[in-house]
């Protein structure tokens, strides 16, 4: 039986991958590690919280005691870091806090996997280190530059290089993982999509940065669980995985494919301010993955996006109560 501590587990991202890896591996064991802040919810665990393979922590991953404690109990072979904060609008009024969880955090965890000597540290960060792109650039490599813009993915980026330091100096077995924009069930209202299905079922005016023409990559979350899957246990020790879907859509097209979906035409629009760096473009060259580890992506946009918008309309009363 292998032991996986997976850290921020009651997010978004990491809660989809909990429920995806506990269904795939079912004589594993798992411990999620999560403070419970304002963006994760036990609810999204709720299928797996009683399982007998599953154990649920309260707690930080700053908290170095413990972290120590937790690792020296239970004997983890594989340590997935979800745990962030990552809404870009926040970082720049609260950068301590950032910079604290996305690197402090991430270096307590290094500490631990080194001394209690972990098969595997697998990082999950993020396109945004890489900086923004023009419309007409080439995609991002693994070997391209790092040139973050935010102090969210500044702090993603600084996480990253920590986490090459462990390998580089103390050979630690790590991995990294950077993906494009995720979409799905129990995402944060603070995001677009689920942000645009509150404001569209509410008769609210929705607010587009700038003119809606900035693009991202938007790929189901589901699949990149199944990639940070394929990585842990594939990939090479020390190296950088790109994961994306291929998807690239501006803000204004994603909003317009949700009011589609729920039926709603004609909707007002208010254009604001955008950030004081609002990266135009993200885009990222995912040939690495498909060639070294063979995994590429289904084309099921339609049908994965109409099935998240709906879920959120069905749950329009779980997004108000996150709204808070």
């Amino acid at each position: 039986m292998r032991k996986y501590l997976i850290t921020g587990g009651a997010g978004f991202i990491g809660s989809n991958f909990i429920k995806y890896i506990l269904d795939k591996y079912k004589d594993d064991f798992f411990v999620c590690l999560d403070l419970l802040t304002y963006a994760s919810s036990l609810e999204s665990l709720s299928e797996v919280i009683n399982q007998p393979n599953f154990k649920f922590i309260h707690g930080d991953i700053c908290d170095i005691e413990l972290v120590d404690k937790l690792f020296k109990e239970e004997k983890f072979d594989y340590v997935v870091n979800f745990a962030a904060e990552s809404h870009v609008d926040r970082s720049f009024i609260y950068p301590e806090l950032f910079y604290k969880t996305n690197v402090e955090g991430t270096k307590v965890l290094l500490d631990a996997s080194l001394k209690y000597n972990i098969k595997r540290f697998h990082q999950v960060s993020t396109d945004e280190v890489y900086g923004e792109l023009s419309l007409e650039d080439a995609s991002f490599t693994e070997l391209s530059p790092l040139n973050p813009t935010t102090p969210y993915s500044k702090s993603k980026a600084m996480a990253d290089e920590v986490v090459l330091d462990y390998f580089n100096k103390y050979n630690l077995d790590v991995t990294i993982s950077r993906s494009t924009n995720n979409y799905g069930i129990y995402q944060h209202p603070e995001k677009l999509i689920p942000k645009v299905v509150k404001m569209a079922l509410n008769k609210e005016k929705i607010t587009i940065y700038g003119d809606g023409s900035n693009i991202r990559d938007w790929m189901y979350v589901l699949d990149h669980c199944e990639a940070i899957d394929v990585i842990l246990h594939q990939g090479k020790t020390g190296e950088i995985y790109n994961v994306g879907a291929s998807k690239e859509l501006s803000n204004l097209t994603i909003i317009n494919n949700v009011l589609k979906v729920l039926g709603i035409d004609n909707y007002e629009f208010t254009f604001i301010v955008g950030r004081v760096h609002d990266d135009k473009r993200y885009s990222l060259d995912c040939n690495k993955i498909k060639s070294e580890l063979n995994w590429d992506i289904e084309n099921r946009f339609n049908d994965t996006f109409s099935y998240t918008v709906l879920w959120f309309k069905e749950n329009i009363e779980w997004i108000k109560n996150k709204s808070c």
